[in-house]
């Protein structure tokens, strides 16, 4: 598997975001202990990012990884014109849906051609960043969120679509309970303004092993 180096600086702000997420909230006063050596990281390439993104749409984790690992094998060199030459026959023999597929190669095409920005998206806000993002075809506010945490590593995003997130708080504040967007809302109130490491603790909680996009 070919891969891109995951880079290993710690978030500037996380040592001051656990700090205050443990003093002021009893549940991650208990969760984040438990995971002392790992933090939040980024792969630091944009492109990449994305399309692991949309790799793992509405699948599970583990289903993700494995076509994610199979398009690493297929596509040696992550880039934009390397997808692009793969096609769709070769990403769909990873795994990939046609729509996912589609999806990739369109974002690969807006990459190449540079109808998209991406040195521009580490200056404009959380909400900028997402309304360009969402312009392309296949990425939803989800995704777009997964890129402001796992590429910006934006320290306050609050990804309410996200089923393990709603998921993590229905277990630890609800006991079980299922729970609604307006309660997880109300519940990360209490996590402002680090909603991003709170959520990454609230994953963690689910599985141990970190994600990586």
């Amino acid at each position: 598997m070919t891969d891109l180096p995951v880079f290993s600086d710690r978030p500037a702000y996380w040592d001051e975001a656990l700090a205050d997420l443990v003093k002021r909230d009893r549940i991650l006063r208990r969760v984040i202990p438990k995971y002392p050596d790992v933090c939040l990281l980024s792969r630091g390439d944009p492109f990449v990012t994305l399309a692991r993104s949309v790799t793992g749409q509405q699948i599970s984790v583990k289903a993700a990884q494995a076509v994610w690992t199979r398009v690493c094998a297929a596509v040696p060199r992550l880039t934009p014109a390397a997808f692009i030459k793969v096609g769709n026959d070769g990403l769909a023999g990873c795994g990939l849906s046609r729509r996912k597929t589609e999806y990739i190669l369109d974002l690969a095409e807006k990459f190449r051609s540079k109808q998209v920005h991406p040195k521009l998206w580490a200056e404009m806000p959380d909400e900028d960043v997402i309304a360009e993002l969402v312009q392309i075809r296949g990425i939803g506010r989800w995704t777009a969120e997964m890129f402001l945490i796992f590429n910006l590593l934006r320290p306050n995003v609050l990804p309410l679509d996200d089923v393990g997130l709603l998921k993590a708080i229905s277990l630890h504040y609800f006991s079980g309970e299922p729970v609604s967007r307006s309660e997880a809302r109300e519940v990360a109130e209490n996590w402002e303004p680090w909603r991003t490491v709170a959520t990454w603790y609230m994953w963690r909680s689910l599985d141990p092993v970190p994600v990586e996009y």
